[in-house]
């Protein structure tokens, strides 16, 4: 039995994957900023379920939700770093008050969960941490600037974490969705109030209004809590994990086009060395 502790747990692959973990056997720490709508959970299993308050922009709630949760099971094994959403905006029409607030939550609420549940995990050399980025980080959709850089930023900080945190005994994982049925196109989604004509080609396309995928992906979020509880449970966790066959043909196209443009410019690129 291991403690998770799992933010954004109201709705989406936070709730499908506390559902499971909790099914599981585990101890679960659910958090969402209304723990109301967490309660549910908690009351199905009151024994390994504590519901928990928590926005990861309030780092006063952070510390006091890690503690929460030592407090009760006596230590946090996982972190899942779930809760975020998505903005949509060309990356002139970005907001700047909105653009802070996503990287508030998309970026720095990870962190400061990351530093409030290292120092247990470094006391008992185990654990394991899972960020969710997105598939959005490689392709990088117009309209989406904002969004793919904050799970860009995410997903370089969990590079050099795992190899800070591996002769520790702790393991890092990022986990990369494709398209899923959850909320995250629907009700979650934000975008920026005053659209650029100029952009009606290319951001403007995907703006919520112009979006006809929500509720047609093809991503079951019960299927990739699974998948993610067998990825910590591993006994070689991977540093990448992708979910979705959509996530996973994307990856293989943009790593495709990497390595031809890298072949095309290399005699370029070697060229500005010293000569031997």
């Amino acid at each position: 039995m291991a403690t998770w502790l799992i933010t954004g747990s109201s709705t989406g692959l936070g709730r499908d994957l506390a559902r499971a973990v909790l099914e599981a056997g585990h101890n679960a720490v659910v958090t969402a900023r209304d723990p109301g709508s967490v309660r549910e959970l908690a009351d199905a299993y009151p024994d390994t379920a504590l519901a928990v308050a928590l926005d990861v922009t309030d780092h006063e709630q952070v510390a006091a939700a890690v503690r929460a949760g030592e407090e009760r099971f006596a230590g946090i094994e996982v972190l899942v770093n779930n809760a975020g959403y998505g903005y949509r905006a060309a990356v002139e029409e970005g907001d700047d008050a909105d653009v802070a607030a996503l990287f508030a939550t998309n970026v720095f609420g990870p962190v400061a969960l990351i530093k409030a549940v290292l120092p247990g995990m470094r006391a008992r050399r185990s654990g394991a941490i899972v960020n969710i980025s997105s598939i959005g980080a490689r392709v990088c959709p117009p309209g989406s600037g904002y969004y793919a850089a904050t799970k860009s930023a995410l997903e370089g900080l969990s590079g050099s974490l795992r190899k800070e945190l591996a002769p520790l005994g702790i393991s890092v994982v990022v986990v990369e969705p494709g398209g899923f049925r959850t909320d995250f196109a629907g009700r979650s989604l934000q975008q920026a109030a005053t659209p650029i004509d100029d952009y009606a080609e290319t951001a403007g396309k995907r703006r919520k209004e112009h979006d006809t995928a929500h509720g047609t992906q093809p991503g079951d979020p019960a299927r990739a809590a699974q998948a993610i509880i067998a990825a910590v449970e591993a006994d070689e966790p991977p540093a990448l994990l992708m979910l979705g066959s959509d996530a996973l043909s994307a990856i293989r196209g943009v790593f495709d086009a990497q390595l031809a443009e890298l072949a095309a410019w290399e005699r370029t690129s070697v060229g500005t060395d010293y000569p031997a």
